[in-house]
């Protein structure tokens, strides 16, 4: 309970699972989730316990609902979570995406710069048309994400054409993004994120940073870094980790993390996790703020495969699985002000729900290099709710 994660959490532990007015007085409602095991950090509740819902909100949590309803979901064996928050994606890299990540249980993503000013028009399509909240953040990069490096080429990092993209979506636009890695922005990393930077700042936006394998040191990268940045690839190792090699968080992340920057797992596919820093990170006390999954369309084949499968990693290293919902639910919901009603289970709340089968057994985890570790407990989607609505899996 001393983790940053849940101090979230328990300051919003004093809401009420139910409250008077129009829900307190339905006796029919449009679904019931009956017998679930329901995990909602937001509300410090893990029990079994009936989930109602009306007009496409939260209309009651209790231990047992007598109400009718037009659709019963049988959860008995499985967990009941607030919607999961994906803060780090490219779902918008395709049509498919979001629809795709839906079925995982993810009811709010953000893309995290797959594109650039020169083709925001794409994402910001598709984040506008997405079944679930969709929100993007502009690479720095004018390109997006290239093979040969976004900001290899400095004049890329074009302040102007990212100043005219965000204001000309600023209705989906969260967000700046800057990747830091030597193969990403080469010498060029400090500049390209003092470029990102000020123009995050002039928005009143946060700026979120790719970490890891970069030329400069952590020492000066952080020192731009505001309060509601988020630090994306936390568990990425040497070199510039967040860990020393006397396995100490480095200073200039501590600080970070007091004056607001978010820690995130990003977890990807090459170069983000390796199990050895992982282990270090997780010993010294330096637990994520949230869980993301960095999806694209290639991730069920990879050592990605979903949302709750990237959640899981953690629980053999300490994390318990209420702190991992937590990661992905509350917490997430802080990150962007679009998901500032989301996260929870709370009465009133839309009812975006995630439906979690925790299963035992011998299971193993990848990381970014092929290495395996084992685990004794998974987490697999099971089903959806998005505004009241079941979502039809297959």
């Amino acid at each position: 309970m001393d983790r940053r994660q849940f101090l979230y959490a328990a300051a919003a532990g004093a809401l009420a699972t139910r409250v008077p007015g129009a829900f307190a007085q339905a006796t029919k409602y449009d679904l019931i989730i009956r017998g679930g095991r329901v995990i909602d950090p937001s509300l410090r509740i893990d029990a079994i316990r009936d989930v109602a819902v009306a007009q496409g909100r939260i209309a009651a949590v209790e231990a047992s609902i007598a109400g009718a309803a037009a659709e019963t979901i049988d959860a008995r064996g499985k967990l009941v979570v607030p919607g999961l928050l994906d803060i780090h994606t490219h779902a918008a890299r395709t049509k498919e995406g979001p629809g795709l990540v839906l079925l995982d249980g993810v009811t709010g993503w953000i893309d995290a710069g797959s594109q650039g000013a020169d083709r925001i028009a794409d994402t910001a399509a598709i984040a506008r048309t997405s079944p679930q909240q969709g929100r993007v953040l502009v690479n720095i990069g004018r390109s997006g994400i290239l093979p040969e490096g976004d900001t290899m080429n400095l004049p890329l990092a074009d302040t102007g054409a990212l100043r005219d993209a965000i204001a000309r979506y600023r209705d989906v636009v969260v967000g700046v993004k800057a990747r830091l890695s030597r193969e990403v922005a080469g010498e060029n990393d400090d500049e390209v994120m003092r470029r990102a930077q000020e123009v995050a700042t002039s928005f009143d936006l946060p700026l979120m940073i790719h970490m890891g394998q970069s030329r400069s040191p952590l020492s000066r990268l952080f020192d731009r870094l505001k309060p509601g940045d988020i630090v994306t690839h936390m568990f990425a190792p040497p070199p510039n980790s967040i860990i020393d090699d006397n396995g100490r968080i480095l200073p200039e992340v501590l600080a970070a993390r007091r004056r607001g920057v978010w820690f995130d797992v990003g977890n990807g596919q090459t170069g983000h996790m390796r199990w050895d820093t992982i282990e270090r990170i997780m010993q010294a006390g330096f637990w994520p703020d949230t869980f993301s999954t960095d999806w694209n369309v290639n991730s069920p084949t990879t050592g990605v495969i979903d949302f709750p499968n990237c959640m899981s990693k953690l629980l053999g290293y300490g994390m318990t699985v209420p702190q991992a919902i937590a990661c992905a639910t509350v917490n997430a919901a802080r990150t962007f002000d679009v998901f500032r009603d989301r996260g929870t289970l709370n009465v009133g709340a839309v009812a975006d729900i995630a439906l979690l089968e925790l299963r035992e057994g011998n299971f193993e985890f990848l990381d970014n290099f092929g290495n395996k570790v084992p685990g004794r407990q998974r987490l697999f989607p099971s089903g959806t709710v998005l505004g009241g609505k079941r979502i039809p899996r297959g």
